[in-house]
């Protein structure tokens, strides 16, 4: 199927001017991160989630805030405390007494994961039992309570943030807890303009008002226009080459990845390589994606599904030194 009849090309001109206004409206609220704007959005149109990793003050927080506002989606905040339990994610059954009858029975209240989007912030500061409350929701987007099985509203869409620098007292996210994040997303420090602009405008007196883009009904509806964006079978290949090639017990494995890394990317990964490279050519106006398409999503894709080994560590090598490496030797193939 293929992004072909006039009610699709429509649909992507509409999508192109939606972009376009979406970041127009949250740079009123949050100056540069125009890298991580459009992964966010990539992720949401890819029916993925996204884990951000940046240090305190980033802006993390109010940037998916700000996002939830201008596509006029419900958005719960779940802040991650080491006393989480996972009913305080997924919800809890109570005792209800009918006053007419007497009669007792139990009665589901929903917890704060039945929303559109989900903040989990610090995710890494609970325990994994309570981690692993959001992984059939981000998977099969529903949850189950004693027995009884809950939908969850779409489009459901994950949001996690970590703090790279502060390691105690907190857990490591599962590596199965990992691959349900579509992207690993970097949140860096503004360059020295920004940081004044930045500045200037959190410390005077400030209203903005946020224009609503699109609705629920309206983003579904571009989910699917995304499934239909053509690929070419070499692209495929490409992306599949550049997952294998992270495995070192893969016969196509360079050496450097027998060395440094313990574990490598599974088939999600290049699930997730094409439905973002798919997403970003839409999302530019183009037909079809293309090699640099992919490239472009290997470091957000990648580096959060690569385990290095001690010997990366001793050589001063991480994640992403190893995807650069990757993709300077596998080309697309002629």
């Amino acid at each position: 199927m293929a992004v072909d009849t006039a009610s699709d090309v429509k649909s992507v001109e509409l999508l192109n001017d939606s972009y376009r206004k979406i970041k127009n409206e949250i740079s009123k609220v949050i100056i540069g991160q125009d890298k991580v704007v459009e992964q966010l959005l990539i992720s949401l149109l890819s029916s993925g989630h996204c884990l951000l990793i940046g240090v305190p003050g980033l802006a993390k927080t109010l940037l998916i805030s700000t996002l939830s506002q201008v596509l006029d989606l419900n958005f719960n905040r779940i802040q991650f405390t080491p006393d989480l339990m996972p009913s305080d994610i997924t919800g809890t059954e109570i005792i209800e007494e009918d006053h007419t009858t007497g009669k007792r029975a139990f009665k589901f209240v929903k917890g704060p994961v039945f929303a559109n989007i989900i903040l989990a912030d610090e995710i890494n500061r609970t325990p994994p039992k309570t981690q692993a409350a959001l992984l059939q929701a981000m998977q099969e987007h529903e949850v189950t309570i004693a027995g009884e099985t809950y939908k969850l509203e779409e489009p459901f869409f994950v949001l996690a943030t970590q703090n790279p620098i502060e390691q105690e007292g907190t857990y490591p996210l599962p590596e199965a807890q990992l691959d349900r994040f579509m992207f690993n997303v970097y949140v860096d420090y503004p360059d020295a303009s920004e940081e004044e602009e930045i500045v200037k405008s959190t410390t005077a007196d400030r209203i903005y008002t946020l224009q609503k883009i699109l609705t629920p009904s309206e983003i579904i509806g571009y989910q699917k226009l995304v499934r239909k964006v053509p690929v070419s079978d070499k692209l495929i290949n490409y992306a599949v080459r550049l997952v294998r090639a992270t495995r070192p017990d893969d016969s196509s494995a360079p050496d450097f990845i027998k060395n440094w890394v313990n574990w490598g990317a599974g088939p999600r990964a290049s699930q997730y390589l094409i439905l973002a490279a798919k997403t970003k050519a839409i999302l530019e106006g183009r037909p079809t994606p293309g090699p640099e398409d992919i490239r472009f999503a290997a470091y957000p894709v990648l580096r959060h599904r690569i385990v290095t080994s001690f010997n990366a560590e001793a050589d001063g090598v991480d994640a992403t030194d190893i995807i650069s490496r990757i993709l300077d030797l596998i080309k697309v193939e002629d």
